[in-house]
């Protein structure tokens, strides 16, 4: 007989002789009903999902030790606890929202300290550190309350969890593959924790969610008390980056906030254009009487004294010459928007942050020079949309573009309409540019590819062959 069954058998007659008399009925009937819930299949199999994977994880961490050893422990708590939450679901009653948060808490905190190890002064193993920190994103799936609760399907969200996390997955078993066996062990049992493992598991025991209890006890949190005399009451606690983590849990599975939900409001077709700043006929260079071209002696020491323009000058949404439009210097800006402009137009977009445009109409060419945190919208380009020089900015193109050129960028989102999949898209001296494309179904969720930023080059033949690296593992 296979071993494994027979550990497992072993473990579930431990578990019926720990049942009160009464046995499995009246183990369901006992105050708290641990026993019992204990020995309901799905947390029988996420024992042996433990046993199995996330023992291989921790062994092969004890092999290098120091933080990878850490991170690895942080992990096995984190889904211990879930078994404990998932016991816990049996026997108790769908909370509302602030109940679900509260509940969830205590895996929330123990995810939290996986990733403050990623923090500060970064570390020797700093990509095995944000490997198992963003992996344990995947364990949010247990908060999957229905298909309007923002959140992609469990199996879905588990998948996507794992993606997130691969990127630096992968670097460790490019780094490691040729210098140390122990490391890209530890990255393939990682690997396997969640795929096959975590998501093989929720298919077979909790594909739309997990399961509560229609007569169990109430899985809320303490009613607040009063304010006194003495004081007003405590604040709130702040909701759980279950539901609000930003670095862990991809763009498909979780509510949309900052650009990226400017973008998903963009593409709904919904009216979302009514509070966006126009460009009126009386802001454009040529009908402007503050734009004469001689720059006065008390313009230039207006300029002269101000320590703000010196540094990075006013910010600008203009048409100059009526065959460019300048937009620069734009801070905290998210209501930008050109709607005057025709095919023999070009755009140029410097030092903006934290801002977003949309660009109404087509274009000849864009360019998006030594921009932070930007987001930009826009429909057709006749010739290319240039990124240079820029840092963490999303770019989305809703209609068509020849070409796009990504240089000396870190952090780049391309997200394409299907009418721009032809595009041609050239990148150099740049990192993390990611281009999402749309599902195959007409709702789905975008699709995520990360373009290669490693090459081998190879002397074959009187010549250099030039192939990216490749992130497999194997």
């Amino acid at each position: 007989m296979d071993e494994s069954l027979v550990k497992r058998l072993e473990a579930a007659v431990a578990r019926l002789e720990a049942l009160p008399a009464g046995g499995l009925r009246q183990g369901y009937a006992a105050e708290d009903g641990g026993a019992a819930a204990a020995m309901d299949p799905s947390i029988v199999a996420f024992d042996d999902l433990i046993s199995q994977y996330v023992g291989r994880v921790t062994s092969a961490a004890e092999k290098i030790g120091g933080p990878v050893l850490d991170v690895s422990k942080i992990i096995a708590e984190s889904f211990n606890l879930q078994k404990e939450l998932l016991v816990k679901i049996k026997q108790s009653q769908k909370p509302d929202m602030t109940g679900l948060v509260e509940f969830l808490k205590p895996l929330n905190d123990v995810m939290g300290k996986a990733s403050a190890l990623t923090e500060g002064r970064r570390s020797d193993f700093f990509i095995h550190l944000k490997t198992g920190a963003d992996s344990l994103s995947a364990l949010a799936w247990i908060a999957y309350t229905g298909k309007d609760c923002g959140m992609s399907m469990p199996i879905a969200h588990v998948e996507e969890s794992w993606q997130m996390a691969e990127f630096y997955c992968n670097k460790i078993l490019v780094e490691y593959r040729n210098k140390d066996a122990n490391h890209v062990e530890w990255a393939k049992a990682l690997k396997e924790l969640y795929l096959p493992g975590l998501r093989d598991y929720v298919k077979s025991h909790y594909p739309l969610g997990p399961v509560w209890s229609a007569t169990g006890k109430v899985a809320a949190p303490a009613p607040a008390k009063a304010p006194t005399a003495r004081g007003p009451a405590p604040p709130p606690p702040p909701p759980a980056s279950l539901f609000s983590s930003e670095t862990a849990q991809p763009s498909s599975s979780r509510p949309k906030e900052g650009m990226s939900a400017v973008f998903q409001e963009i593409s709904s077709g919904k009216p979302v254009t009514s509070g966006l700043r126009k460009v009126t006929d009386d802001m454009k260079t040529k009908n402007r009487a503050d734009r004469s071209g001689v720059v006065t002696a008390a313009e230039k020491q207006g300029h002269a004294g101000s320590p703000a323009f010196s540094k990075t000058g006013p910010p600008k949404l203009e048409l100059q010459m009526g065959r460019k439009w300048v937009v620069e210097n734009q801070v905290g800006r998210n209501n930008l928007v050109i709607d005057d402009c025709d095919s023999k137009q070009s755009v140029y977009i410097y030092g903006c942050k934290n801002s977003v445009l949309q660009v109404q109409g087509k274009v000849n060419n864009i360019t998006v020079d030594k921009c932070t945190k930007l987001g930009l919208v826009f429909k057709d380009v006749v010739a290319a949309c240039e990124i240079v020089n820029c840092s963490g900015v999303e770019v989305q193109c809703q209609g068509s573009a020849p070409t796009i050129s990504v240089d000396n960028t870190a952090g780049c989102q391309l997200y394409l309409s299907k009418d721009a999949l032809e595009a041609s898209i050239t990148t150099a001296k740049s990192s993390e540019i990611n281009v999402l494309t749309p599902g195959s179904e007409p709702d789905g969720d975008w699709v995520e590819e990360a373009l290669p930023q490693q090459y081998i080059h190879v002397y074959k033949d009187g010549q250099f062959v030039t192939t990216p690296v490749s992130h497999s593992g194997a």
